[in-house]
């Protein structure tokens, strides 16, 4: 399926959306996400004797920076040498990847038609929005909605940029590590991956950035919000559909890939199989393109998802102004604490320990590096709360609370990767559990022993270090008491609670190029084994003298691919690490996400005039988030069920791919005679993947957008539950997912690089187990994270637009509506497996 075909399928869709969302009278909340005036003057609210704008307009210089500091590493990583053979292989992935890129991002454009059409026709035609003379009509002016939608389209474009920045850097790095392995020592392999990291996660967290202090600084306080809105809308649906997309690519070219060195009994990224290069492809198009995006969506939207809870739920302008000025410094913070801690790490630390020695465990100094930018964060945090917040509303208490809750989410940042490691680590019991329980037992007890290490790290990460992190940071918000009058957090606000939940999804991030980095440490180490392999550098004539007398290098081969492959289990770790801090972020941030939406039902948990008692409207819209409410019980359930689909749906998509992948590879592998595969047939194995991922993500996203819109028009409290469901269950999914995946695929390490068992029944074993974990851990896992931040923000919209046919007069019409859309997600339900099943010549 093409993307042509995916359109004349789609607008028919997109055009029955944009004709049956109208209604006449206004109601809702994205239109009054209005950033105070007060930011502006300094003599109403000061910081250090300026304004809040002011101070905020030198965080563009700590972007600049940022940028800049990406772009040197940038530099010097193309400047870095490699020989000939390892650039052709390194470059020809690249090109591929831009095609990818390229495909996907007309795919996007696809997908924008529906979200463009629901922003286009709620703020156009229904939202709330004043005239002068204090009359007000229903919609905005056109020109305003058209700002909403263009920042909509750059949160697309920022993802996909960050995207093609994080495999040019990749690309770069990769071939330069398989290069630097031939020196025989391990500091070099360690130290290029890392620095391609900390460029993307610097440059990511810089652009993310410098896009939201210019809606705050340059746009219309009224019409800030609604952009900020569109925004996060934007990223969200560019993250889901690369994440998503990306997941099922990489895995269709990695099964596929993988199973031939048990077919044929070659080596792992023999350069005769035309899976190889498509499996690089993935690394890239899953591992760089997918975190990229979907990081640089996590901390967009996690500030807009602040940021609306701080206009919507606190009701002094004053107060207002210094949280969101506060929350900006410490964003910026986060761009500074994370450069200086690479550099600390490094020279202080790393290069002197481990720089002359031949061999060293990887994981020791990238271990090092998230505690120093955990500890650094922390120290930065209480300071600039001090002297940003030290009065808050008079309380002088309310700085050291704050700054506490934020630092439980940044120590979630670095004690969630240390008990992940338990589950995924190559030194872990766990991990070698599954190498024991393959020795008999083979794949059958493989498979089941990492079950086993995936459900017991579900309970550790997420209902142990998360829960207990997240009630120390409910604890501090009590300490003082609640409500107006009190000494705590909750005498500037309602629901103190959940704010506190939101800071501690915002601290998850408190070192956010450094978690970018760790992560993206992984697809350059996988893809500099792999290119070392495809490069065949050890058969080229004359090739040790050539390295000698071009580059002053005694090339020592095998020192160089046992430090690839020991490398390669240390990336695989730190990218196992980083996925539950991403969806730990997600789950934590929806709760603030979803009490904005709250907000909205009980028109800011209204009180009675000059008491603490909720109106009579309010009170009976907090009694239905109840499970004694049956519809609020209903949503709950529905929404667990869904996460269940999506994780089968990603599956499906990833063994109909490989299927068809490993049908075309055994037909056309050349073992006779052939020293590489040829281009063509790689070609043609990156199109099967191409082709799979994109018919998979359509499904999805399509499913997701119309589940989403009928549980919204069904009732909001359903709604509501809904989104409880997905988030509770889908973080527990996908760590489950994710560290199971971690755990089968390090156990296949151990066999190759501790053990050197390549070719064993014991290798087979657990070969097959990782084919098992790649799409657990890197399709299905990985791709909720954007999807439960999707289908939260997207709520918002999908509410207010329900409402609309409420207040209007249409609640008949809403409920027909809400069957519509929920028959049209069924149907991409049974398309997303009926319509993706493995199709043979005897069964149809």
């Amino acid at each position: 399926m093409r993307v042509p075909n995916l359109i004349r399928q789609a607008l028919p869709l997109a055009a029955v959306l944009f004709t049956t969302l109208f209604s006449a009278n206004a109601f809702g909340s994205e239109s009054s996400l209005v950033i105070p005036s007060q930011i502006r003057d300094s003599s109403q609210v000061a910081f250090f004797g300026m304004s809040g704008h002011t101070l905020l307009l030198s965080g563009l210089v700590v972007c600049a920076l940022g940028l800049l500091f990406g772009l040197v590493i940038y530099t010097q990583l193309k400047a870095m040498p490699a020989h000939k053979s390892m650039l052709d292989v390194s470059e020809l992935i690249y090109a591929t990847c831009k095609t990818y890129l390229f495909t996907q991002g007309k795919f996007l454009a696809l997908l924008w038609l529906f979200i463009g059409s629901a922003i286009f026709v709620y703020f156009k035609f229904l939202a709330h929005y004043p005239l002068p003379g204090n009359l007000e009509n229903t919609g905005m002016p056109l020109d305003r909605v058209l700002v909403i939608l263009a920042f909509s389209v750059v949160g697309i474009i920022g993802s996909a940029s960050v995207a093609w920045f994080g495999i040019r850097v990749n690309t770069f790095a990769n071939s330069r590590t398989a290069f630097a392995s031939l020196k025989g020592f391990g500091y070099p392999c360690y130290a290029i991956p890392l620095k391609a990291g900390m460029s993307i996660g610097m440059v990511l967290i810089s652009v993310e950035l410098l896009i939201m202090l210019c809606i705050i600084l340059f746009i219309p306080g009224d019409l800030a919000g609604p952009c900020f809105i569109g925004f996060a809308i934007g990223e969200s649906l560019g993250a889901a559909a690369l994440r998503v997309a990306g997941g099922i690519f990489t895995k269709i070219a990695d099964i596929g890939s993988d199973l031939m060195k048990i077919v044929f009994k070659i080596k792992e990224d023999d350069a005769r199989n035309p899976g190889v290069i498509a499996d690089c492809v993935g690394d890239n198009a899953g591992d760089s393109v997918g975190p990229s995006a979907d990081g640089f969506e996590t901390y967009g939207v996690t500030g807009v998802a602040l940021i609306s809870f701080i206009l919507l739920a606190v009701p002094s302008p004053e107060i207002q102004v210094k949280l969101l000025v506060w929350i900006f410094v410490m964003r910026l913070l986060m761009v500074v604490t994370s450069g200086a801690a690479y550099f600390v790490n490094e020279f202080l630390f790393a290069k002197p320990t481990f720089g002359g020695k031949r061999s060293f465990n990887y994981e020791i100094p990238l271990t090092s590096l998230v505690w120093v930018a955990s500890f650094l964060s922390i120290i930065a945090t209480y300071i600039a709360s001090y002297l940003l917040v030290p009065d808050l509303a008079g309380n002088h208490t309310l700085w050291w609370k704050l700054a506490t809750i934020i630092t439980c989410g940044t120590l979630a940042g670095a004690v969630i990767p240390e008990v992940t490691k338990w589950f995924t680590s190559v030194h872990s019991r766990h991990v070698r559990e599954v190498v024991t329980a393959s020795r008999e037992g083979g794949a059958s007890l493989n498979i089941l022993s990492g079950l086993t290490a995936g459900n017991f790290s579900a309970y550790w990460v997420g209902g142990v270090t998360i829960t207990g992190l997240m009630a120390i940071a409910y604890g501090i918000s009590q300490i003082g008491g609640t409500g107006p009058g009190s000494n705590g957090i909750g005498s500037i606000m309602p629901a103190e609670a959940i704010f506190a939940f939101g800071l501690v999804a915002f601290g998850f991030l408190g070192m956010g190029p450094v978690t970018i980095a760790v992560d993206s440490y992984g697809p350059v180490t996988d893809n500099a084994q792999s290119i070392y392999e495809l490069s065949l550098i050890e058969e080229i004539p004359n090739i040790k003298q050539e390295l000698k007398t071009n580059y002053n290098i005694d090339a020592d081969f095998a020192q160089a691919k046992q430090l690839l492959e020991e490398n390669d289990g240390a990336g695989n770790t730190f990218k196992a690490t980083a996925k539950p801090v991403l969806i730990g972020t997600a789950v934590v941030g929806s709760t603030t996400m979803i009490f904005s939406l709250i907000m909205v039902l009980t028109n800011g948990l209204e009180k009675i005039a000059g008491t603490n008692t909720l109106t009579v409207a309010a009170a009976d819209a907090v009694s239905k988030l109840s499970i004694m409410h049956a519809p609020f019980l209903l949503g709950m359930i529905l929404g667990a069920g869904v996460i269940y689909w999506f994780s089968g749906a990603s599956c499906q998509a990833v063994i109909t791919g490989a299927y068809r992948a490993v049908e075309f590879i055994k037909k056309n592998m050349k073992l006779d005679g052939a020293t590489k595969a040829s281009t063509e047939d790689s070609k043609k194995v990156v199109e099967i993947c191409t082709i799979y991922a994109q018919k998979g993500m359509f499904n999805i996203f399509l499913t997701v957008f119309f589940m989403t819109l009928a549980t919204a028009f069904i009732e909001e409290y359903f709604f509501i539950g809904f989104l409880i469901g997905v988030s509770v269950v889908g973080l527990f999914q996908a760590i489950f997912m994710a560290n199971a995946g971690g755990a089968w695929d390090n156990a296949k390490k151990i066999v190759e690089t501790e053990l050197r068992q390549k070719g064993t029944p014991l290798h087979d074993a657990t070969v097959v187990g990782d084919t098992v974990g790649d799409p657990f851990k890197d399709t299905s896992s990985v791709a909720l994270n954007p999807i439960i931040k999707f289908s939260t923000l997207f709520g918002l919209l999908a509410v207010e637009l329900a409402l609309q046919l409420t207040h209007s007069g249409n609640s008949n019409l809403r409920h027909i509506l809400a069957a519509v859309f929920f028959v049209i997600a069924c149907t991409f339900i049974y398309r997303s497996f009926f319509g993706m099943r493995i199709k043979t010549d005897s069964a149809h």
